[in-house]
């Protein structure tokens, strides 16, 4: 059985913002056909600012508590802000995960990205550079 920090657990049991945003600005879906893993992520995004983000997870319980944590990591914060945010980031955030679990950060990092490209798609905003995609696993 795998030990996973009580932050883990926290988050998994009582996960936070999970749903569905409906008319959501943006939409990333994501997904790790290994583990089976599927992510959605939606946002709310006003005056360039993540007002409301919500996720729908299916997975294991890494999975759900790094997508409840992505998302209170990005809510208020600029779209630019939130694209900082590195899959180590969430992974600190919950005092660390199993590293054959690190996957699941990852994702989480995905499935934000995914959904700010979305948002800036549907804009007509210039969409995310490759300089700041690489070099953040």
């Amino acid at each position: 059985m795998l030990e996973y920090s009580e932050k883990v657990m926290q988050e998994f049991l009582n996960p936070q913002n999970m749903g569905k945003i409906d008319g959501a600005d943006g939409i990333g879906k994501v997904g790790n056909p290994v583990c089976g893993d599927v992510m959605w992520i939606y946002i709310k995004v006003e005056d360039d600012r993540i007002v409301d983000v919500k996720f729908q997870t299916f997975g294991c319980v890494a999975a759900i508590a790094t997508s409840s944590k992505v998302t209170q990591l990005v809510k208020g914060k600029t779209v630019e802000e939130a694209l900082k945010i590195t899959n180590k980031a969430v992974a600190e955030a919950l005092d660390g995960l199993p590293p054959i679990k690190m996957h699941c950060s990852l994702l989480a990092e995905e499935g934000i990205k995914a959904a700010i490209e979305d948002y800036m798609k549907r804009h007509g905003k210039k969409g995310i550079g490759n300089h700041e995609k690489q070099g953040q696993n």
